[in-house]
């Protein structure tokens, strides 16, 4: 199979529901279901019915950690819900989310989607004070802080709490009564909010969860906002205000669902524009298209139509292959691969050029394999076409990019890239002709992982990789990426 290693991580998926009379805790699941691709090592929902904020989370897929008997015994009318893919923190129990604690203001849960860039700092400052910590998740941080500021306004906490938070966190916070949604100053990580016809509100990482449960989707919850939902309805308050926006452009790249909105843009459109500006920028003459599936289903089909190039699924993934699959020995690679994607030679069979479409190139065995896997079926001249620029550099805002050795691209120029696969042709879409598809909003996102222009925290000055976050965070994993 293709090793998690050959593809990039999001942290998490998030969803509150507050929605008096309604089963909460089975709407949570399903829309906890409709988010599992952002995060399958653990999952968890936390409820309250007015007086006691009840939990079950654990590792695994939703379906694994949350069956019959423990969606009946989570009773209320507002929940969170969370799964998780770690980045900072191990992948163990006592990290998997929501996190749930008694403070002065009663009990508090809350779900985090994203990655604080001052996290070690903050945890060292809380601490040296007193501050005793369970886990090793920067979610905590936030949880402390929160107790640390409250006094009289839980709102009023989560606002000086900003103040100091650095980096990307979407988050759903609950008390006994209220349901609270948060986004930070950057917008880093999608949060939008949806309606439950006259029963509630939903706020959740993508649209997506809003569809499979029946919500409506109102809009995007705005850069720096805070919205508190309770019996009174929903109140907007702005906590921080920074005039910039740095919207994650991996979501519509490869992480989200092709069926989500996130800020105003259908992924599913999106990555099919890709694939026609990067017709533009790399027409190839070639006999079909065809995509990786599934990341490059839409932009092969956009790469396709702008050339006016048949189009085929010339390739087939296995989609039953589970976590526990066991791992070819290391004289049978290819097996791997074949195993999770098979070509059909029906198709491929006699083409004499064929375009490979996929959404990026990490670290580039894969797509060797699969470049030797059309040669095996008698295609002559192979090219890779990806819809993103060249990934070189570390994100430290949510995405499992951890160190710049990890990434081909950071170290290898395109052609000795296009030898190492075997491909007679490499071609990334430039980083100008991924902004120019999302038109006068060209400006709203963070490309840190291309140019390594970051929007927040001191990495500008430093190799990828080598700065004290990165080290800390390894700690913590327990392990290195890929091993």
């Amino acid at each position: 199979m293709i090793p998690d290693s050959e593809k990039l991580h999001e942290e998490c998926g998030i969803i509150g529901v507050y929605a008096p009379g309604l089963d909460v805790s089975r709407l949570t699941y399903y829309g906890l279901y409709a988010l599992q691709h952002r995060g399958q090592e653990s999952a968890g929902i936390a409820v309250s019915d007015g007086d006691e904020i009840t939990l079950h989370k654990g590792m695994g897929l939703v379906p694994e950690v949350l069956g019959e008997n423990e969606l009946d015994n989570l009773k209320g009318d507002l929940a969170i819900g969370h799964v998780r893919y770690s980045t900072t923190g191990s992948s163990q129990p006592i990290n998997a989310q929501p996190l749930v604690f008694r403070y002065a203001g009663g009990m508090i849960g809350l779900g985090h989607n994203g990655n604080l860039t001052n996290a070690t700092v903050l945890r060292d400052r809380l601490a040296s004070s007193g501050t005793i910590f369970q886990s090793t998740t920067d979610t905590e941080i936030i949880v402390n802080m929160i107790a640390r500021y409250y006094q009289t306004s839980l709102v009023n906490a989560i606002i000086k709490c900003m103040v100091s938070l650095e980096g990307a966190y979407s988050l759903v916070i609950m008390t006994e009564d209220q349901l609270i949604a948060v986004r930070d100053p950057f917008g880093f990580r999608p949060l939008c909010l949806g309606v439950l016809d006259d029963h509630g509100f939903v706020a959740a990482s993508e649209s997506c969860a809003l569809d499979t449960i029946g919500a409506k989707l109102i809009r995007d919850i705005l850069p720096g906002e805070i919205v508190v939902i309770d019996h009174r309805g929903l109140t907007s308050i702005r906590g921080q205000n920074l005039g910039r926006c740095a919207h994650c452009i991996f979501e519509y790249i490869y992480f989200a669902r092709p069926d989500s909105y996130i800020d105003g843009f259908h992924v599913n459109q999106v990555r099919r524009e890709m694939g026609r500006q990067l017709a533009r920028e790399y027409p190839v003459k070639a006999d079909l298209v065809i995509p990786v599936p599934d990341s490059g289903n839409a932009a092969a089909r956009g790469y396709a139509e702008g050339l006016g190039i048949p189009f085929e699924e010339g390739l087939m993934k296995n989609r039953y292959i589970g976590r526990t699959f066991i791992q070819p020995r290391q004289n049978a690679r290819d097996l791997g691969v074949r195993l999770k994607i098979n070509p059909v030679k029906r198709i491929l069979s006699g083409k004499k050029s064929v375009v490979m479409v996929d959404d990026s190139l990490v670290r580039g065995t894969t797509s060797g394999r699969m470049v030797r896997l059309l040669r095996d079926c008698g295609v002559e001249e192979v090219h890779l076409c990806l819809s993103s620029p060249p990934v070189t550099h570390s994100c430290y805002y949510g995405i499992d990019i951890s160190d710049d050795t990890e990434l081909i691209a950071a170290y290898k120029p395109v052609e000795e890239i296009r030898q190492m696969i075997g491909a007679d042709g490499l071609h990334y879409l430039s980083i100008e002709g991924l902004l120019n598809v999302f038109g006068e909003s060209c400006n709203d996102f963070c490309t840190a992982c291309y140019s390594g222009d970051y929007p927040v925290g001191d990495f500008n000055s430093v190799r990828p990789g080598k700065n004290d976050l990165e080290k800390s965070r390894r700690k913590e994993r327990g392990t290195n990426k890929g091993e």
